[in-house]
């Protein structure tokens, strides 16, 4: 599914189908950060989003389940079940939908996939990382308080910092010109892509992969 499908399906109708045999063994979590309000829907800060509804697209997927504070979906990547979230809590929550999502499914944090936003790199430029601090990312520090570790893989995509005059709140949640979203649109297709390549290969083959030198 591309980007420009994207916006036109947002939001897909419930399906029983997707939140039957919730005890069967799911092997990832691919958590896409973002904020839930329709103002912030084309926002930077909502690239993880993006990412995880092309995923969902591409496998089948519907994010029409609604638990742990959380829009999640769950499909199937070279035979591996994954579950698929959206958390609701607002980016600097993300940890109150993500720590009881694995609690659940009985997952290591080792086992998710976070896909954000990062003010640190370039625009365009998408890096996998294992573990680490938050490095000032509120959505991170969340996720590594409520899991009591940061033991979990990163998928960094860039926004850039803000150009001087803007600050970097207004810089991540003001809306998308349309030829930003143009400009977006590959790498987020690209993290998709990563995500995907770490469930079926593993972090460090993918790190070789995606991994960009600037």
């Amino acid at each position: 599914m591309s980007l420009r499908g994207l916006f036109g399906s947002f939001r897909r109708p419930a399906s029983r189908s997707d939140t039957e045999n919730a005890s069967s063994h799911i092997g990832w979590a691919i958590a896409g950060l973002g904020n839930p309000d329709e103002r912030y829907r084309r926002s930077r800060h909502n690239l993880g989003f993006m990412a995880v509804e092309i995923v969902a697209g591409r496998h089948g997927a519907r994010m029409d389940q609604r638990r742990f504070k959380a829009h999640l979906g769950r499909c199937t990547i070279d035979g591996q079940n994954v579950i698929l979230a959206q958390p609701q809590t607002y980016m600097n929550l993300s940890g109150e939908a993500l720590a009881p999502l694995l609690g659940y499914f009985k997952l290591s944090p080792s086992r998710l996939i976070v896909i954000h936003d990062e003010l640190d790199l370039d625009p365009g430029i998408l890096r996998i990382k294992r573990g680490g601090g938050h490095a000032g990312n509120n959505g991170i520090r969340s996720i590594i308080d409520s899991l009591g570790t940061g033991d979990f893989v990163r998928i960094r995509i860039g926004v850039g910092r803000p150009p001087h005059g803007r600050d970097g709140v207004s810089h991540v949640l003001q809306p998308l010109t349309r030829e930003e979203m143009a400009a977006f649109e590959p790498v987020i297709e690209r993290a998709a892509d990563a995500a995907e390549a770490i469930v079926a290969s593993g972090v460090e083959r993918a790190m070789n992969q995606f991994n960009q030198r600037d």
